[in-house]
């Protein structure tokens, strides 16, 4: 894999991706090592003239108006152990490699004011493979300082990383790794912490995986047509010009590629069930939905999030409030709230295929009948999962309480936010390999259906992994054989059609 160089912007969740998950190297266009030198020479001039700058010669939070004297590089090491609060479960490497990634393309903008060659000891720090041990409860939103403290931390060599898959003391992990310390100048400390990148790296990952959920939930939904012999009228394109909302035409067109094919089947039915008449509405939605949240996670990642921030090409240092991630935290609560309803109709198609039997499918999807329970019991797992779909779709980004003596008033809780969201995501995807798994029997178990080239493989390809309900057998074993295959290596939707 080619490095991914750092040029200040352009930075997008598919660049976290294959740094946290894939190792991509990082590199760092030589104009970004320019623009960090001449933002820390302003910030140098503006303490200098004896400016209060938040950070570095003030205290932070409720004590801004302390001033600090004396060596406020010393400073910088007391303020990172002194925010070193979070508590929990480490975030597993590849979330921490997504924060570090995304504080790297946040200060390639060059407003913090770091030293360049603190910038270089991190970069050098994610390439070696040195990841701090982060715990994972810490964070209110307003910044994830709490939780960033691990990554300064380490890079002076204190605290604890992960190394070669070991846990072990920061200043062995930087040995092993043939890296040493860094010592901070002032603010430094600050600049390495008072960001989301926390946030903004896990919602990167988030994304991913609701993109390829999506990719797959078109998929199932595609097959489940094809297995209830639903009505493909409503995928008309002139409907959706109609009445063209939130990327509805877009949902459409997908589902037409994947069921496209020489001799369309004649319709069972007039009109189908929602959850199979509304598709494109219920996936457009969520199209949308990911875009909006790809766009707040991209703005993080380009942008000067910190307090106080530097301002090269004018001279000053002002404070800000950019750490600061409503937006941010409102898209992954939509975002939530569009995968529950995404879900919600998966569970619902999955329980008109396994119900009393419809459109001539046999009671259950049992092809023995009598007293087989079929794929029936499963619709109890299918509402035991959507249930706690349904719970995280809950919003989180209004409960915080007033901190720091009432300095720290508001939050967003993103970090919650994008938790609970990638928790989601996984669940759905259980929902999915459940209705994959039932549209698979109906094509089965429908005589003489010609499968669309696309739903052919796709059904193919859960053939390869479940194998059809001849008689009753445990389905929750292959239920989950099939979601670990739609979490790993699935054929894509842009494979089925090629392919096809």
């Amino acid at each position: 894999m080619s490095p991914l160089l750092l040029t200040g912007a352009g930075a997008s969740i598919e660049d976290v991706t294959a740094v946290a998950r894939q190792a991509c190297r990082v590199e760092v266009a030589p104009h970004v090592m320019e623009r960090l030198g001449e933002a820390r020479k302003v910030l140098d001039q503006a303490a200098a003239s004896g400016q209060q700058i938040y950070g570095l010669n003030t205290g932070l939070g409720a004590n801004l108006g302390t001033s600090v004297e004396g060596d406020a590089g010393a400073f910088q090491r007391q303020l990172l152990d002194g925010r070193g609060g979070a508590v929990g479960e480490p975030l597993p490497v590849e979330t921490v490699r997504a924060a570090m990634f995304s504080r790297l393309a946040m200060l390639a903008t060059g407003g913090s004011g770091l030293s360049p060659h603190v910038f270089t000891a991190l970069v050098e720090a994610l390439n070696g493979g040195v990841h701090p041990i982060m715990p994972s409860l810490g964070s209110i939103g307003a910044g994830d300082l709490v939780l960033m403290t691990a990554i300064g931390r380490v890079l002076i060599g204190e605290g604890e990383a992960d190394y070669q898959g070991r846990r072990m003391p920061a200043a062995k992990a930087l040995m092993m790794a043939r890296l040493a310390p860094v010592t901070l100048a002032p603010k430094d400390g600050l600049s390495l912490i008072n960001a989301s990148a926390v946030s903004t790296g896990a919602g990167a990952l988030a994304l991913t995986d609701a993109l390829t959920a999506l990719t797959q939930q078109q998929q199932a939904g595609a097959l489940t047509m094809e297995g209830i012999g639903a009505n493909r009228t409503i995928l008309d394109q002139r409907l959706h010009l109609a009445r063209p909302a939130a990327c509805q035409q877009a949902a459409a067109k997908a589902l037409r590629d994947l069921l496209a094919r020489d001799q369309v089947p004649a319709p069972t039915t007039l009109q189908d069930p929602l959850s199979i008449r509304c598709m494109p509405s219920i996936h457009g939605a969520l199209i949308q939905a990911i875009d909006h949240a790809r766009l707040a996670v991209e703005i993080e990642l380009n942008s000067s999030a910190d307090n106080p921030l530097v301002l090269p090409e004018d001279g000053q240092v002002l404070s800000t409030g950019n750490f600061h991630t409503a937006s941010l935290s409102l898209a992954f609560e939509t975002l939530g709230l569009a995968i529950a309803q995404c879900a919600a109709a998966s569970a619902a198609r999955f329980i008109q295929l396994t119900g009393s039997g419809r459109n001539g499918l046999p009671k259950y999807l049992s092809p023995v009948g009598g007293a087989s329970a079929g794929f029936v019991p499963l619709q109890k797992t299918v509402s035991a999962i959507l249930t706690r779909i349904r719970h995280l779709a809950n919003p989180v980004m209004l409960d915080f309480l007033a901190v720091s003596e009432g300095v720290e008033d508001h939050a967003t809780q993103t970090p919650l936010a994008v938790t609970k969201c990638a928790e989601m995501i996984a669940l759905w995807r259980r929902l999915i390999a459940f209705e994959m798994m039932a549209a698979a029997q109906a094509v089965d178990l429908r005589e003489g259906l010609a499968l669309a080239p696309a739903t052919a493989i796709i059904h193919a390809a859960i053939r390869a992994l479940v194998a059809a309900l001849a008689e009753d057998r445990p389905l929750g074993t292959d239920a989950d054989a099939l979601h670990a295959a739609l979490a790993g290596t699935w054929v894509s939707q842009g494979e089925a059609a090629q392919n096809a």
